[in-house]
């Protein structure tokens, strides 16, 4: 790109021109606020069903960045060209810091917006920038460095069968509510040592507040989270243990603690609602995908490289970093030589989904497959902390379950599954399921992989109101005129996913 600053008072004069309908006052460039503004809506139910053709048609309006509405009243240039996604992240010349956001400041963000929880000011790396932005990563990467992956892998495996035990005897399941949505914090909390009674807690609170739809949930999810982290911390004060809010607490000297508060927050969301758009996404495409099916039980790809590939596609974090110009920027597209103005106040949301779609990049399976350069984990000094981690509670995740239930299939058409509405996560509203009923596992006592803290689930599914209750879009796995599971060994017509046969390309 060969973008740059402007300033001076001809900084509003470049740029494409439906921009510059706001005159010569740059931080007014580009629509005006309110629900009424025809710009292309991020929040609606098309935007929900496919992304993709929004972000295709967004390309082919002139420049590497275009105006949308993130909600109701909520504007914002939304970046959707690769190499211009790579520059604005790395770029000193924005600032995560979303004290910046003129419209919040002038009041002309409604209070209600659902999207404040996320885009607001909040004390935490995710939100800092230079000197402050490493004295609050550094203690995060040391916490996360001290978890050893050969017990992770273990914490995984365990809570997966866990889990699992709760619904093989059934024949049917969905995916998404009774395992996507609750392996992920149910890991996360026993790796930051939760005592058992905040652990769904914590999954329904983080669930509420990243929900951008409902705005009382949202604010009811805030307080909630940081209630239970409040908590956790005064806990770990008391009875410090091998787990990541200690090490956290250890490496914290200079941080205060709301600063420890918000850093919990971003580790919980770096790892649970990803995480379970990652795995249910993933188990979706390899359930329904004969491309995944036929390679993986070939030998050709691993279970690893099917994840990769949703990366690439279907980026969880769709559209989830908020950066603001410190002065008026113009970007540029250097295939084409489009500007876009970017003026200086108003929120510059990264699309990860849309720039790992450009059409300039490789976009053939095998080359997804190889290449790790997409920006599902964002880029620059901002990327995620937890993606390794991450990696590894999405791959044995799905490992476990396709061992433990080889002859899996989806129980309702692929193109009757719906996703959540909202601009930020891209994630399925529930994964209905069916397979041959299998028996419990016998139960092992914990081993030397199983942190402090870690219990087996009891009762109902506590994930909250997350999206499969919320919505109520998919009927339950088994609902009148829908066949039953198949017999066991029966197969039903489907590949089996033998461990064995998945692991034969590694």
């Amino acid at each position: 790109m060969t973008s740059s600053p402007l300033s001076g008072p001809d900084a509003a004069a470049s740029g494409c021109p439906a921009h510059r309908a706001g005159g010569s006052d740059s931080s007014t460039a580009g629509p005006g606020p309110g629900s009424e503004s025809g710009l292309p809506k991020l929040y609606d139910d098309d935007f929900a069903a496919d992304p993709g053709a929004l972000y295709a048609r967004l390309r082919s309006q002139s420049g590497p960045a275009q105006w949308v509405e993130l909600a109701p009243g909520v504007e914002s240039i939304l970046v959707t060209g690769y190499q211009a996604a790579l520059e604005v992240l790395r770029s000193p010349y924005f600032s995560k810091d979303a004290h910046r956001w003129k419209a919040l400041a002038d009041g002309r963000v409604p209070s209600d917006s659902p999207i404040l929880p996320i885009m607001g000011p909040r004390k935490s790396l995710w939100f800092a920038d230079g000197q402050d932005h490493l004295r609050l990563r550094t203690p995060v990467d040391r916490a996360l460095s001290g978890i050893d992956p050969h017990q992770l892998r273990s914490c995984v495996q365990r809570s997966a069968t866990l889990l699992i035990d709760e619904f093989a005897a059934d024949g049917t399941a969905d995916l998404v509510s009774q395992y996507a949505a609750r392996i992920p914090v149910m890991v996360l909390t026993q790796l930051f040592g939760c005592p058992d009674h905040l652990n769904g807690r914590i999954s329904r609170a983080f669930l509420q507040m990243v929900n951008a739809v409902e705005p009382d949930a949202a604010q009811e999810g805030v307080q909630d989270l940081v209630a239970c982290l409040t908590e956790l911390i005064e806990i770990k004060h008391r009875a410090p243990g091998d787990d990541v809010t200690t090490r956290l607490l250890q490496h914290s000297a200079d941080v205060t603690q709301e600063e420890l508060i918000d850093q919990l927050v971003v580790i919980t969301g770096a790892g649970q609602v990803p995480g379970t758009a990652w795995i249910s996404t993933a188990t979706m495409m390899l359930l329904s995908d004969d491309r995944f099916a036929g390679d993986l039980t070939g030998g050709n790809l691993t279970v690893t490289d099917a994840l990769n590939e949703v990366l690439w596609l279907h980026a969880p974090h769709s559209n989830y970093s908020f950066v603001y110009a410190i002065e008026d920027y113009v970007l540029r597209d250097p295939d084409d030589g489009s500007e876009t103005l970017i003026p200086s106040g108003v929120p510059v949301t990264i699309s990860h989904a849309a720039a790992n779609l450009d059409p300039a990049l490789p976009t053939s399976q095998e080359q997804r497959a190889v290449n790790t350069a997409h920006l599902a984990f964002s880029a620059g000094p901002h990327a995620c902390p937890a993606q390794d981690t991450a990696g590894v509670i999405a791959e044995v995740a799905i490992d476990t379950l396709l061992d433990r239930l080889p002859e899996m299939e989806l129980a309702v058409p692929v193109d009757e599954l719906t996703w959540r509405p909202g601009p930020f996560i891209r994630a399925l509203t529930a994964l209905p399921v069916r397979f041959a009923p299998a028996p419990a596992t016998p139960t092992a006592p914990p081993g030397p992989g199983t942190p402090s803290g870690a219990a087996a689930p009891s009762g109902p599914p506590d994930t909250g109101p997350g999206p499969a209750e919320e919505e109520s879009t998919v009927p339950p796995p088994q609902t009148p005129g829908t066949p039953g599971p198949p017999a066991a060994g029966s197969g039903n017509g489907r590949r089996r996913w033998g461990f064995a046969a998945r692991r034969a390309g590694r």
